[in-house]
């Protein structure tokens, strides 16, 4: 990313001069860097993009606060939106809805003729790689360099790692892995759109993007030309899903600005209409490139405005945050997030498939009042999150948390995880062991199996007809029968799966995606596999009334053959968080008090150990 920001940068100040300005950079916290500019420029009026993410928002904040006082400049929010919505009140969560309303589309702006500046200024240099690097280095907010390797280990490398183990040699994955890396190094061409080290991603200058648009638009039609030839080949490549590699070839480019959407829009239905002899046909694109263009804008840009407005907001939390992107994720998106309570230890509450942080609606606040600080995320393709067009798994999921971790909480965590949610914190301790204190798991995902001690073949994940149609099915019946299957999972106290509950499940938009990860879902590591050498920091609390798995059967498994493990039998069902969350909320506090204080004890030990030895 900052590679691609680089040369972004270098383009932005040669078109800024050609238009008679200049693009002045510089070194430093904002606010302050702001304070001194205006000192040298006498500003009156400060112009910031708006933002949905919630560090960039507290970076605005934090300059108005600093330029408290007379005479300050005021500041203004600026935005480019596609859409014309100034006068809709509600957006629709529904992306399927919000096209349904049809909304006049903005045509992107020209260039304006900018005044030169009247005084002599330090503009700085264009920094390179190295600058930027040494500036992070110096950073207090830079990570502990063991956690920056952790985030650079996938989830398929450390267990790739593990079989190597076993098999002592190098696999037939790594072996394709590294003649995948060598064959985009060897295509890249002279004018490459792919400008970085890795050649993973489109960038350059705006000019350099619109070209590489114009040769992903036109896969269909054949070219001569070697730098379309090679979008074309990085399509084929990055097309895990219909319409997925758009967002991974082009995303970080749309992210720093090097193209807005409305600028992709206009170029994606300039050139749908020259296919269609000026027209636009109600039946749908004539292209499946210019078919994923146009959703990849259109939906982010849905997702944009829902963040902007109240609807977008949490209902019964004060402080609602948005995941910066995180490198894992760059071409995908984020999460959004909520964190309540300033000290004590970090707690990470993960929800099930289908569900969302509010799901823990009625635990945060308890469970912060116990001393902690309680950290709640919806899931990449969830709730609220983005669900960008990707093949979703348990070790992206995974891989999503890990960051999350890493760049957010920045401290261990307790990890807590309801159905599907249990699996996903279970392979984040078990991969990436540093990141976790401890593991309570909520009717859980997942199965034991006792002596297992291999780890199964990595499989290639992509979609198929029978997923894409299954999904399909899957949702009509959903649409029917979710509120029936949800009271289900509340056998003991039924009215908690009240109509807001309900009602979030049913709105969710765009979950086709989602649910085509049912059929690539692949939970076929054994829970005490991941739990060896952590087994007795793991809380397992079941309800024993669950309607989806056999908690009889699988506590008993539990109790017989991991007796480390600390189990919770409670009256309630697949749920027990929501459905008793006060008996839950309970168990954590005293876990979590338990844990902190074993591991104290631990420390204490091994100093004394230390101390003899010396």
């Amino acid at each position: 990313m900052l590679e691609l920001l680089l040369f972004a940068l270098k383009d932005l100040r040669n078109s800024l001069k050609d238009l008679g300005s200049g693009l002045m950079i510089r070194f430093g916290r904002t606010e302050t860097v702001i304070q001194d500019l205006l000192k040298e420029v006498s500003a009156t009026n400060i112009y910031t993009q708006e933002e949905v993410e919630y560090d960039l928002r507290l970076v605005i904040e934090n300059v108005k606060e600093n330029l408290l006082g007379e005479n300050s400049p005021e500041i203004f929010l600026w935005s480019t939106p596609l859409y014309d919505t100034k006068n809709m009140v509600d957006l629709p969560l529904s992306y399927d809805e919000f096209q349904r309303l049809n909304f006049n589309v903005h045509s992107p702006l020209s260039a304006p003729q900018l005044p030169g500046s009247a005084i002599d200024l330090a503009w700085g240099p264009l920094p390179t790689l190295d600058d930027l690097k040494e500036f992070m280095d110096e950073s207090p907010y830079k990570l502990r360099g063991t956690w920056s390797s952790i985030k650079s280990s996938s989830a398929e490398k450390v267990l790739q790692n593990a079989r190597n183990l076993i098999s002592n040699g190098v696999t037939n994955g790594q072996s394709n892995m590294n003649s995948q890396t060598t064959r985009i190094k060897e295509k890249r061409v002279k004018n490459s759109a792919f400008v970085t080290k890795l050649g993973i991603f489109v960038g350059g200058g705006t000019n350099n993007v619109l070209n590489a648009l114009a040769a992903y638009l036109r896969y269909l039609e054949g070219t001569a030309r070697d730098d379309w030839q090679e979008v074309h080949a990085r399509l084929r490549d990055a097309e895990t899903r219909e319409g997925a590699s758009f967002g991974t070839l082009f995303g970080p480019a749309l992210q720093l600005g090097i193209v807005s959407r409305r600028r992709v829009y206009y170029e994606t239905i300039k050139y749908e209409k020259e296919r269609n002899g000026g027209f636009l046909s109600p039946f749908g694109y004539s292209a499946a490139s210019v078919a994923a263009v146009a959703d990849h804008v259109c939906s982010r840009e849905q997702l944009h405005k829902l963040l902007l407005s109240d609807s977008g907001i949490v209902f019964w939390l004060q402080e609602v945050k948005w995941i910066p992107r995180i490198d894992i994720l760059l071409a995908t998106g984020g999460g959004k997030y909520a964190v309540m309570g300033s000290k004590g230890p970090a707690v990470l509450l993960v929800h099930g498939f289908g569900a969302f942080l509010e799901h823990y609606r009625d635990n945060i606040n308890d469970i912060v009042e116990g001393g902690n600080q309680v950290w709640a995320i919806t899931l990449l393709g969830f709730g609220r999150s983005e669900k960008p067009n990707i093949v979703y798994t348990e070790l992206m999921w995974a891989e999503l948390l890990r960051d999350f971790i890493v760049d957010v909480v920045r401290e261990p965590v307790h990890l807590v995880g309801n159905s599907f949610g249990g699996y996903f914190v279970s392979i984040v301790a078990g991969l990436w062991p540093d990141l976790a204190k401890s593991v309570v798991l909520l009717n859980s995902a997942g199965h034991y199996i006792p002596g297992y001690s291999s780890v199964p073949p990595s499989k290639e994940r992509k979609t198929s007809g029978i997923a894409w149609l299954g999904a399909r099915g899957i949702s009509f019946y959903l649409r029917l029968s979710v509120r029936n299957l949800v009271k289900r999972c509340y056998p003991t106290i039924t009215e908690r799966a009240d109509e807001g509950l309900l009602n979030e499940m049913s709105d969710d938009p765009g979950a086709l995606v989602v649910l085509e990860s049912i059929f690539t879902f692949d939970p076929s590591i054994p829970l005490n596999y991941l739990f060896k050498g952590f087994e007795n920091k793991v809380l397992i609390i079941q309800g024993m009334k669950d309607p989806i798995s056999d908690s009889k059967t699988k506590v008993n498994v539990v109790k017989k053959h991991f007796n480390e493990i600390v189990i919770k039998e409670l009256d309630a069902g697949h749920c027990p968080h929501d459905e008793v969350p006060e008996e839950v909320n309970s168990i954590i506090r005293e876990w979590v008090i338990n844990t902190e204080n074993r591991g104290e004890i631990l420390k204490q030990s091994s100093k004394d150990e230390s101390k003899v030895a010396a």
